[in-house]
């Protein structure tokens, strides 16, 4: 759609543009090819009846001086130096993109010359973004402006970068093409897709947790700060009636509770090659960043105080911190962080966690577990469980669930079956040694993993025992 120009000004030279240069055309090529079978066409024709072959001399002559002038005067006017283009480009996009979400970007190509141009337009589109709806044609009248739009979908989580737009001008005779650096690069952010935060914070108002598979269990009174008095209710335990404000006001008075604030909740976040294993669309990883996503939001909620320590080839450690802003620091704390392929070290991050945390804390570890870190792993547990209540929470591969419940056709299935059995239960008694009382253990599938940690956070504040 065309409208006109506003505050249209040719692009000042950047250095970090891609440079312009000039290819032929498929005009060009059809022309060679055209002249190439007339020269021989004539070359016959002059062998045959004694003709003058200047004429071919002549005409190739001609030729070349066209193509020369049609690329001089396309070179002058697009891809010279310290020449300025007279389209203008702009890219307008979000500022953040989420992970598989697919977004709008619209390229918006301004004229400010006296001639309309016509031109095929390619955004230099980042690796981590596939993208649909490129390149484009488009024909820009004098003083006006178009808009164009195309759609890219995330693939990688971090910083994406955008270079410039790349627009291919054709010559005054169509004879070759300029390709030119149009437009600024810009680079946008890829946050893991927190879909499922925003849905939750809708559900949880009006305590409808249970709609997201949270179960809320009622209290028995231990642990718990007093909030209010209030009437009795038929379900209120004897302990909660307060017996002073019953004899004052001549009925059953019970105290009400609320769960304990000011509490603290910290991610232990494994980036080791562990968790570089696949599920679908997303690794490990993304399921566990989603997951201490969620629980993060639902944490600061309860008034608790949230940090996290990565560990496995990045390390970054934030402080506990509260408030709705505490969200949004630790997304673009974690939001560009990759699993490495390096062996994580638990016991190093233990004990760095038992230096930047000395108060006690609920700490959550986020790994892959394999049968080899058992005894590293309980020797950290060990270390943090000396001051923090520890839940250990591992994903577990979907591919595993799958095996189990295949059927057998055969002596190879029968094996497969047998090993994964055999695997499975070892991975049950592995994970009945690390439970004790300051610590729990979470063994489930990634797209489980949200719903658990929340269930499990939910209960340990309940119980008191933090």
């Amino acid at each position: 759609m065309n409208a006109a120009v506003d505050q249209l000004a040719p692009l000042p030279a950047d250095p970090r543009r891609r440079r312009s240069f000039l290819r032929p055309s498929p005009r060009l090529m059809r022309a060679m090819l055209a002249a190439t079978l007339a020269s021989v066409a004539w070359a016959a024709l002059a062998a045959r009846w004694d003709l003058p072959g200047i004429a071919g001399s002549v005409l190739g002559v001609a030729l070349l001086l066209l193509l020369a002038a049609d690329g001089w005067l396309a070179w002058r006017r697009w891809g010279a130096a310290g020449t300025r283009p007279p389209l203008v480009v702009t890219r307008r996009m979000p500022h953040a993109l989420a992970l598989g979400v697919t977004r709008d970007v619209v390229l918006r190509v301004g004229n400010t010359g006296a001639a309309p141009v016509s031109l095929a337009l390619f955004d230099f589109v980042p690796p981590s973004l596939r993208f649909d709806g490129l390149p484009q044609n488009v024909t820009v009248a004098p003083q006006q402006s178009v808009e164009i739009t195309y759609r890219v979908t995330p693939i990688q989580r971090g910083p994406a970068d955008f270079g410039a737009v790349e627009g291919l001008v054709d010559s005054p005779l169509g004879l070759w093409q300029v390709r030119c650096g149009l437009g600024d690069p810009q680079t946008v952010r890829v946050f893991p897709n927190f879909a499922a935060v925003a849905k939750f914070a809708l559900l949880a108002t009006d305590h409808r947790l249970s709609r997201l598979g949270v179960r809320l269990k009622r209290r028995r009174g231990e642990g718990m700060e007093f909030h209010q008095l209030r009437e009795y209710r038929q379900g209120d335990s004897l302990r909660q009636i307060d017996w002073k404000a019953t004899t004052r006001q001549r009925k059953l008075i019970s105290r009400e509770y609320q769960d304990e604030r000011d509490q603290r909740l910290v991610f232990l976040l494994d980036c080791s090659r562990r968790m570089r294993a696949q599920d679908g669309e997303l690794s490990h990883f993304d399921q566990a960043l989603n997951s201490l996503m969620l629980l993060t939001h639902v944490a600061l909620k309860q008034g608790d105080s949230v940090g996290a320590l990565t560990f496995g080839g990045v390390d970054r450690y934030l402080a506990p911190g509260k408030g709705p802003e505490t969200l949004n620091v630790l997304t673009n704390a974690l939001y560009d962080i990759e699993p490495q392929p390096h062996t994580g070290d638990f016991l190093a991050a233990a004990e760095r966690l038992m230096r930047e945390v000395p108060k006690r804390s609920m700490v959550l570890l986020l790994t892959n577990l394999r049968d080899e870190d058992e005894s590293e792993l309980g020797m950290a547990i060990r270390v943090l469980s000396t001051k923090h209540l520890v839940v250990v929470a591992s994903l577990r591969e979907r591919v595993l669930q799958e095996l189990a419940e295949a059927p057998v056709g055969g002596l190879d299935d029968a094996i497969a079956l047998s090993a994964t059995h055999l695997y499975l239960a070892q991975r049950r008694k592995t994970f009945s040694r690390l439970v004790s009382r300051e610590t729990f253990a979470l063994d489930v599938e990634p797209q489980a993993l949200p719903i658990a940690l929340v269930n499990q956070y939910l209960e340990i504040k309940r119980s008191g025992r933090l």
